[in-house]
């Protein structure tokens, strides 16, 4: 009986790793310095001096942020579109660092960390 419920113990799947939350301005800079974040067509760089550089669907993106109330707050242009300040959840897994749009409640985006 034991062996029984062993095995099936082992078959069953792992838990996905959790997405762990960055809290702090210190630990988003230390995971994003020096680094590109990429994704479906996109690939900036957020300096830790609070300037967004990097390229978007074909087009160059420039923007600001700061870390405010636990929040990574960001503004970004592009010659198509002006994208307004908008505070976000970041968490990360692994080399994925996640976005969570209007303070946790709206849109996902995830991008790599290269």
């Amino acid at each position: 009986m034991r062996l029984f419920i062993l095995c099936l113990l082992l078959a069953l799947p792992l838990p996905a790793a959790a997405f762990e939350a960055v809290t702090s301005r210190d630990a988003f800079v230390s995971l994003v310095a020096g680094k590109r974040l990429t994704g479906d067509g996109v690939s900036l760089q957020v300096q830790p001096d609070g300037a967004i550089t990097g390229r978007g669907f074909g087009l160059r993106v420039t923007g600001t942020w700061r870390w405010q109330d636990g929040f990574f707050c960001r503004t970004l242009d592009t010659a198509l579109r002006d994208f307004p300040l908008n505070c976000q959840r970041v968490s990360v897994q692994g080399t994925t660092i996640r976005f969570h749009a209007d303070r946790g409640t709206g849109d996902i985006a995830d991008l790599r960390i290269r």
